[in-house]
């Protein structure tokens, strides 16, 4: 069964940072695309960043670029989202994803799902 956790969200002010990280378990993840999408209230799920988990490619959604880092450890099977320069419209759920094959973007659907963890950015 695969499994998903994420850890790492909280409360900071505007301008400041957080790691998330996103602990994966259940099977081999060689062929996935790992990715990081975000619910803000009131507002539809978008996506933030991915990464193959082989070759470490990642892209990432244009108001997060030169802000946002994604990064895989393989000994680990974690996935990591780097935040720096947080802004209050960055305040939102966060949620990691998984999904087969090599796709980094298109239709928000993924095969496995985490539980979500909460970022609040305050101005």
């Amino acid at each position: 069964q695969v499994r998903l956790v994420e850890s790492g969200g909280g409360w900071v002010q505007a301008g400041g940072s957080l790691r998330l990280s996103c602990a994966a378990s259940g099977r081999t993840f060689s062929s996935y695309v790992m990715a990081w999408l975000r619910q803000a209230p009131g507002k539809e799920r978008e996506f933030v960043a991915g990464i193959r988990w082989s070759g470490g490619v990642a892209t990432y959604r244009d108001s997060v670029k030169g802000r946002f880092t994604i990064s895989r450890d393989n000994s680990k099977n974690t996935v990591y989202l780097q935040m720096n320069s947080l802004e209050p419209e960055d305040t939102a759920v966060y949620y990691c994803a998984v999904r087969a094959g090599p796709a980094l973007s298109g239709p928000l659907i993924y095969d496995y799902w985490g539980q979500g963890t909460q970022v609040t950015v305050s101005s």
